[in-house]
């Protein structure tokens, strides 16, 4: 007689529904370079019609992964192909997926460290090689989130627990005009409104003006207010521009303020030693964000944070209660709890670790070497086609552009910009995506996707420069 309460399966059974799983996966992955870059989301109706009560009876596996490898995958952007250079591309590194799988299914609990001390651990160490990335002091702690703004969040609690305490209100933010809208969204959270969040115009590379932030902090103390933390970006969203970290970390030590680096998108670039000279001043700050999923190419959901003393980012999460174990070994080993918000937790940090483990940092940093390299290349190509405007060189491996001619206006340029990236994206090889600065509406390409090679770019610059002279010569 059947056990209606039994929700076990069989060794069997989970052997046959693992290889049934993995066979979709790499067989997706095999195809990625011939499949549309851009499903069909115009999906509406199809989301009408998915909305189901809960199945009173279970059904095979088989069926459920023709319907999503089939009906429902398709119609979204294809983030994991190559010529994906929309956005901030999130790699997908296959050794996370199989992280993923280990840590699901041998289902440790890595909340405390006593819980599960050597598996904490090998989080720990991952950590305190994105420590070492970043030439952080030994004494930095981290943190691993899902992604980066919570990480932003994370370090403006801990700003806000260091420099005002009980006085929230008096509080005061400074920031890019061209900031992650998360990182507003996150002080809000932290109880910073939105009034005591000041945005410092940017310079003609969109990058933080040092003379106004200087002048924005000089005035709200004279207004008795608590200037207290500084938001600066390494690599902004719109145009991929990197604020004068050293400037500002000058600023914030003399004013004695937090500098929190914003680095989801750009600082891995950072592991690149020759590189390095691009992020300067990245190591003063006092916390940063990063974005494994972005530029360690890793599955989205894995974020980052890194605060310089490591002591402010155990202040701001500290607790234990007495049902707890007791905390012995705390003052040694890494524990999650005591660093961040989550108590009840998987293993995220075998991601990372799995994946460095497998690869090795030689061939990362290779990789993200390669990135900039290749948007170099494409920038330089189109920035000579008749028609392009670079209004953002690469500082890193993001640049944007528009289209302009003789007699265009604002509104023409911008029409004309929005056409180009729908034709190149219809074409299916590679997708771009825009933004607006200023009223201006910008075309974008991020190069980040480890899967993005010379192929993709040499097809993008056709791509773009074909139908820039379409787009001109049907003007």
């Amino acid at each position: 007689m059947e056990d209606s309460a039994d929700l076990e399966f069989t060794p069997d059974e989970m052997r046959r529904m693992g290889e049934q799983v993995l066979r979709r996966v790499v067989g997706l992955i095999a195809s990625l370079p011939s499949q549309p870059i851009q499903g069909d989301v115009d999906a509406a109706e199809l989301c009408r019609s998915l909305r189901e009560p809960v199945p009173e009876e279970g059904v095979g596996l088989e069926p459920l992964l023709e319907h999503l490898f089939r009906d429902l995958i398709p119609r979204s952007f294809n983030t994991a192909a190559p010529g994906y250079l929309a956005y901030i591309p999130g790699g997908g590194l296959f050794p996370a997926a199989l992280a993923d799988l280990l840590a699901d299914g041998v289902n440790r609990f890595t909340g405390i460290w006593l819980a599960a001390p050597a598996l904490v651990q090998l989080e720990a160490n991952a950590l305190d090689w994105l420590r070492e990335w970043m030439q952080f002091p030994s004494e930095a702690r981290g943190l691993l989130t899902t992604g980066g703004s919570m990480a932003n969040f994370n370090a403006i609690v801990c700003a806000r627990e260091r420099h005002l305490g009980a006085e929230i209100r008096r509080g005061v933010l400074f920031t890019s005009s061209q900031v992650h809208h998360s990182v507003v969204k996150s002080a809000k959270l932290a109880g910073i409104m939105p009034d005591r969040v000041r945005m410092i115009p940017v310079d003609r590379g969109f990058r933080m003006r040092v003379d106004a932030l200087q002048a924005a902090v000089a005035e709200d103390r004279a207004r008795g207010l608590v200037p207290f933390l500084v938001v600066s970006t390494a690599g902004t969203t719109n145009t991929g521009a990197v604020d004068p970290l050293d400037a500002v970390a000058d600023i914030c030590d003399r004013e004695r303020l937090w500098h929190h680096v914003d680095g989801a998108y750009g600082a891995f670039f950072h592991v690149v030693e020759e590189l390095r000279p691009l992020l300067s001043g990245l190591p003063r700050a006092d916390s940063v964000t990063l974005d494994p999923h972005k530029g360690l190419f890793l599955p989205y959901g894995t974020g980052a944070l890194l605060v310089r003393d490591g002591g402010a980012l155990r202040a701001a999460h500290g607790a234990t209660a007495e049902y707890l174990p007791d905390m012995a070994g705390a003052d040694e080993f890494y524990d999650a709890s005591q660093h961040g918000p989550d108590l009840s937790r998987g293993f995220p940090g075998l991601r990372v670790w799995l994946s460095v483990k497998l690869l090795g940092a030689a061939k990362l940093r290779a990789a993200i070497a390669e990135k900039r390299t290749l948007a170099l290349d494409a920038a330089d190509r189109l920035a000579r086609v008749p028609g392009i405007v670079m209004v953002a060189p690469p500082q890193l491996s993001l640049f944007a552009f528009h289209l302009d001619w003789p007699g265009a206006t604002l509104e023409d340029q911008n029409a004309a910009t929005r056409r180009l990236i729908d034709r190149v994206i219809a074409r299916q090889r590679v997708m771009l995506s825009g933004c607006a600065v200023d009223g201006r509406f910008l075309a974008r390409v991020c190069v980040l996707s480890f899967r993005t090679r010379q192929a993709q770019i040499d097809q993008a610059v056709e791509d773009i420069s074909g139908e820039t002279q379409m787009i001109l010569a049907d003007r």
